[in-house]
């Protein structure tokens, strides 16, 4: 249990994963699919955020020159964060407008009612 307070971040990562992959399984309708989506993509840049900080460190902005390598954090995962999240904006975005045509054309966001009328459409 020492570990879990220790950890807190991981483990609401952890949670937050299998919260948006269960709703990413277990919904027919497609935008709360996404919404699913987006939460494991949240859990995965809170994992990469919390294990890329290190307590009483800086971050490298050097005013003063160079102090030691062990007096900064690494850069690199908040980088990896913030790439992410720019993906993760576009591929919503464009996700969305692919549910916008279905809807359209279908009449329905539910996934099932969507394919069952695709077959119907592939027999004609």
């Amino acid at each position: 249990m020492n570990h879990l307070a220790t950890n807190f971040y991981e483990a609401a990562s952890v949670i937050l994963f299998g919260i948006g992959f269960m709703n990413l399984l277990l919904q027919n309708n497609l935008i709360k699919k996404f919404i699913g989506l987006n939460i494991m993509d949240t859990a995965v840049y809170l994992f990469l955020a919390a294990k890329g900080y290190i307590f009483n460190r800086t971050a490298p902005i050097l005013t003063d020159g160079i102090i030691d390598a062990n007096y900064y954090i690494n850069p690199v995962p908040a980088g990896l964060v913030l790439t992410g999240i720019v993906v993760s904006v576009s591929v919503t975005a464009f996700s969305l407008a692919l549910v916008q045509r279905l809807y359209k054309h279908y009449g329905t966001l539910n996934m099932d009612e969507i394919m069952q009328f695709a077959r119907e459409g592939e027999g004609e």
